[in-house]
């Protein structure tokens, strides 16, 4: 499955007050792991940019005078996007915008090119139930590096959100693990075919096991609080 991660900044919050979309970043993934393609435009949006918006993105009309308009990038867009699933964050909102953008070309919804639409804000809800959800705290919860994002930018915010994305799909979000069925296999007559004799035992070293020891004596020191691992609650 082909995926795309995509982003907006836009000039304020409702396309239908006239407000626009001033940038546009995306990411692909196939096979959950990310390509070399992206796409990524600024565009000027032929208004003003309300003062909270760019207090959040940074984007002033003054730098976007001389990007191109939407419709001289939309036929790149619809290239990139066509057929994968579309991942985003709040989905409701840039797709709103995304919408407005294609209709005022005369064009049919942009959702109509997506073989499917993930909103990652409603599935984080539903994992993570009264829980903040936005990009930086999910970027926390899964210690996700962010620091890098000052403002909010389309690229660098659909690249993060892909490392979101699959951090919450790789389905190993506690400390249980799935059973590996570990069975041989039989040979042609049907007979259980005997374990390899060669295997490696590869003992922890002296030194590994202080490092181990080391490692467990902080996490315990930074939850405040007795591990599983304490012998105490092992001996019970």
């Amino acid at each position: 499955m082909r995926q795309v991660i995509l982003d907006t900044e836009t000039t304020g919050l409702n396309p239908a007050t006239g407000d626009r979309i001033i940038e546009i970043g995306c990411v692909e993934m196939v096979g959950r792991r990310l390509t070399d393609r992206t796409f990524h435009y600024y565009i000027n949006p032929e208004r003003d940019i309300d003062a909270g918006a760019f207090a959040v993105h940074g984007l002033s009309r003054e730098f976007l005078s001389d990007k191109p308009i939407f419709a001289n990038i939309v036929d790149q867009l619809i290239e990139f996007v066509d057929g994968a699933e579309i991942v985003i964050h709040n989905a409701a909102f840039d797709l709103g915008f995304l919408d407005n953008e294609f209709a005022l070309l005369k064009r049919p919804p942009f959702r109509g090119l997506a073989a499917k639409i993930t909103d990652t804000l409603l599935d984080a809800r539903q994992m993570f139930p009264g829980k903040r959800n936005s990009l930086d705290a999910l970027c926390e919860r899964f210690a996700i590096s962010n620091q890098h994002r000052t403002l909010h930018g389309a690229l660098l915010d659909a690249q993060l959100l892909a490392e979101v994305y699959v951090a919450m799909t790789r389905g190993q979000e506690d400390l249980s693990i799935d059973l590996i069925d570990y069975t041989v296999g039989t040979d042609s007559s049907g007979q259980i075919k005997p374990l390899p004799t060669d295997l490696k035992l590869l003992l922890a070293t002296a030194e590994d096991c202080q490092l181990h020891e080391k490692v467990l004596a902080e996490i315990a020191k930074a939850s405040k609080k007795d591990p599983v691992w304490s012998p105490s609650l092992v001996a019970l």
